[in-house]
This record gives structure tokens, sequence and C-alpha cells, in this order.
């Protein structure tokens, strides 16, 4: 989209809106969050979607620790946890007075088999592989669970814990267990589901909403009951359809493309809310197809494409330029080499590849397509031909996630996490061997360049101001829902 009908499209986005608030005003103590695309599945052994994954560790469901606002790891679900038998034995203490919302409580028998399903690879759940160290999962009684690591040299001091202890929310057993762990995506609980946290499911309209209310009997030392009454999370990937529902006052929370920020800030009953990820967007390579199977054609494409145009004409700045699949900043970071823009380069590689590399470029969306429209123009005037391809989000998961890896170049954002784990993920989705070892395994991207890395993502969220005790950073969108009011 161009600077020049970006105005004229948000002079017509107010016009529309002759509301200016009123529908906030009469939904009280209701929140409605937006999100691009359905939430793929409520189910964390089962999605990707990085707003699902906050949705089920922050709305519906509990973790055993959570991150608070510096990433340290603290007691949620588990009280407390040690490790012993030198780094062998991490041993979890649970609470005892949280319970399902069907009444039942929950017990370490709920997480034994929501950590033995996770471990399972029948079961599909997407960070499998870092729990691959674990050769044990016990419950010792009702509150009491202990995993037993394989490896003991691995340093574990104080309260640090995996990763992905902290995201892995915990599911009730006792309405799961009956199901075999190859057709969990086919559990009744998926469109019903059970929770154990501060706000209770109500209902799910497929591609429309998903309603949440205020659990009244959520533990009072964790925050008890939320303030907001009900939280609806509602699908709308119409960038200028989610600008005039904030400004009508019909949504609450809408992330926005960054070249309406300025708009956003004008006007005086919205705010803005910016903050960091662990979200690098890249140009992500099947590294068993061709073009891309010849690791020329992945250095062509790399000498390319201008990522500072990127970042000053498509990001408006809301981002930075990526070396690499990791932020500086981030533990276990390590500086990735200089890649240039460099065309003439790119061009010579194409040309000696003989044939012209042709490819079709998958992406998420049904509108304009920005952003892959700037990679196209500058891949074909390497010598490429590409063809860009829009999908809605279950499409085009599946094409890049199901067993057939069915693509041969995608423009996506990838959700990372503080462990770095998302990089052996990446390492299957584009067929290379990523090793464990974080620095080892940016090492092994920087040679084999399986993803061109475009920039390092900002979210940008518009917010309605009535909403109060809001708090975005790197943990996501919702870490505070639980604690967010609204301005009477």
């Amino acid at each position: 989209m161009s600077r020049v009908v970006v105005p004229m499209l948000l002079a017509m986005a107010v016009l529309m809106t002759c509301a200016c608030g009123d529908e906030a005003v009469r939904r009280g103590g209701t929140v409605l969050f937006a999100s691009g695309a359905d939430l793929q599945s409520i189910n964390p052994l089962l999605t990707l979607h990085p707003l699902a994954r906050q949705v089920q560790r922050y709305v519906l469901l509990m973790t055993l620790a959570r991150y608070d606002s510096l990433l340290v790891p603290r007691p949620y679900l588990a009280r407390s946890w040690r490790w012993s038998d030198g780094g062998r034995a991490l041993t979890f203490r649970l609470r005892t007075d949280v319970r399902w919302h069907d009444g039942s409580a929950t017990t370490a028998r709920d997480v034994v088999w929501t950590l033995q399903a996770a471990r399972d690879p029948a079961t599909g759940y997407p960070r499998y592989t870092e729990l691959q160290a674990v050769t044990a999962v016990a419950a010792l009684d009702d509150s009491t669970v202990e995993l037993r690591f394989a490896d003991a040299t691995v340093p574990r001091a104080g309260a640090e814990l995996p990763d992905v202890l902290t995201d892995l929310a915990i599911l009730p057993a006792h309405l799961l267990d009956s199901v075999p762990h190859a057709r969990l995506r086919d559990a009744s609980w998926n469109v019903n589901p059970v929770g154990n946290g501060p706000f209770r499911f109500v209902t799910h309209e497929p591609n429309r909403r998903w309603v949440f209310t205020r659990n009244a009997d959520f533990p009072r030392d964790l925050g008890g009951p939320p303030q907001v009454e009900r939280l609806i999370i509602v699908v709308v990937d119409e960038p200028m359809v989610k600008l005039s529902a904030l400004v009508s006052g019909e949504l609450d929370f809408a992330g926005i493309s960054p070249q309406h920020a300025a708009f956003v800030r004008r006007h005086h009953e919205l705010a803005l809310r910016e903050y960091p990820l662990i979200f690098p967007y890249g140009l992500v390579f099947n590294t068993r197809r061709p073009p891309f199977n010849d690791p020329r054609a992945r250095f062509a494409a790399a000498l390319a494409i201008d990522r500072q145009e990127i970042v000053d004409g498509y990001l408006f700045g809301f981002g930075t330029v990526a070396e690499g699949p990791v932020p500086p900043g981030v533990p276990h970071y390590a500086a990735p080499p200089f890649v240039p823009f460099a065309p003439d380069s790119a061009r010579r590689l194409v040309a000696a590849l003989g044939a012209t590399p042709r490819f079709e470029l998958l992406t998420v969306g049904s509108g304009e397509a920005a952003l892959e429209q700037m990679l196209q123009a500058r891949l074909n005037a390497a010598g490429f031909e590409v063809t860009i391809r829009q999908l809605e989000n279950a499409t085009f998961q599946a094409r890049l996630n199901g067993e057939q890896h069915d693509f041969a170049a995608a423009v996506t954002g990838i959700s990372g996490d503080p462990d770095l784990g998302y990089l052996q993920s990446l390492g299957k989705l584009t067929g290379i061997f990523v090793p464990a070892d974080p620095v080892a395994a940016q090492r092994v991207f920087a040679e084999q360049m399986p993803v061109v890395w475009l920039y390092h993502a900002r979210g940008v969220q518009a917010m309605n101001s009535r909403v109060l005790g809001v708090r975005m950073d790197m943990r996501g969108e919702l870490p505070t829902v639980a604690t967010w009011r609204v301005q009477p």
C-alpha cells in the first residue's frame, strides 16, 4: 500500500465509524481482543499459533511456572521445585487448591498425563524435541511430580527451568486420558474445553470468536477472579476493518499495521502499546526441494533482498534488520556474519544455476501482501521467477508443518522462546539438521542459510483507553490479562 493511499483510507475509517466509542461504553466489562486468524487449536499439545498459546497459559489453563516481566520463572500451578541427583531429577510440589472448571481437583495425575502426551511423537507436540532429555515422569503423590533426565552434565542451577515447562499448559487427564495420543486432534475437549485458569470457556464459533468468562473460584493468592467480566477473542483479518472497529469502539485491542501507528496516536480514545518480541520474520526455504536444495539459490536470494528497505518502507521503523534467528540481547545470542544487499552478485549466482529458478511463495492473508510484493520484486530482479500464493492460516500451517512439508518457500514469523528451542523446530521445517546447543544451532543457520532472516518484529497493539492495567512485553499481549480492569 502506498503512503499516498494510506491517509485516504484512514479518513474513510473515521467517516465510517461515527459511533465514536459508544459501543465500548455499552459493552461494559466485556473486552474484545482481535486476532488476525482463528486460534488453530485451544489444545496446547497441538498448536503453534502464538496468540493461542497465550490464551492457553494466561486465560483458560495454567502452566507449572510462569515468567515474570524479567523472564524469571515464578511459581504458578507448581508452588515450588528443586533439582537433585546432580541435575538428573526435577521435583515439583503442586498447589492443592486449584480445581478444573467442572469441579474436579487438579493433581499430579494431570501433570504426568500432559507431559507423557507431549513426549509421545504420535501426539505431534510442536516442542517435542525439547522434552527428549526427559527419561521418566512420575507422580510421587497427588501433589508431587518428579521428572528424570538422562543428561546430568547440563547445569541446572538454582530455580532454572527448561522454557518448555513455562509454556506447556497442563491439561485435565480425567477428560482426555481415554483418547489415544495420535487422535488428540479429534478430541471433543478441543471444541468444548474445560480449564483451570482465571477464565472459563463459554463458546467458540469457528473463524469468528472465542468467548471466556471470569472464573469466580480462581485462588485468591494467585490474584483471585479477574476484574474483567468476559474476554472475547474476535477473528478479524482485514487491517482496515480492525482500524475502523477500534475507532468505533467495537474492538478494545487489535494488532495494527505500523503505517497506522501515527493515526492511532492522534486519536484520544486510543492508546498504543509497543513491546519487544522474540519473533523473527524470515523467508523460509524447503531445502528438500528445488530450487532451494541448491545452496547457491539460497545464498542468491539472501543477497537479492534489501532488508533495510523492508524495515523502513514496510515496518515504518517498528522493527530491526535481522542478521540471524535470535535478537541481540537474548540469552545465548551469537553474532551472525553480515549478509549484504548485493543484487549484482545475486544475479550472477542465479545465472550460474542455469535454468531460471521458479517457485511459489506461500503466505498468510487475503489482503495486499505488501511485504511479499517487495520480496517478489527484488527476487525477480535477480533472475528468480516468483509467484505469490496467499492462504488462510490453517491451510498455510498444514502446508508448512504437515508431514509432507508441501512448500518451496514461505514468508512467516517464527514464535521464539528464551531457551531458543524454536531453532530445532526450524531445522525440522526447513530440512536441515540443527544441533541442540543454541550457539552451534545459530552457526548452522549462518552456514547453510535455510532462512533469509528479514527483521526482528516489535509488537504493535492499539487499544481502547478504557481498559486499564495493561502491560505487554516479551511474554506477549496477555500476560497481565487477569488483572486488567475496565474504566467505569
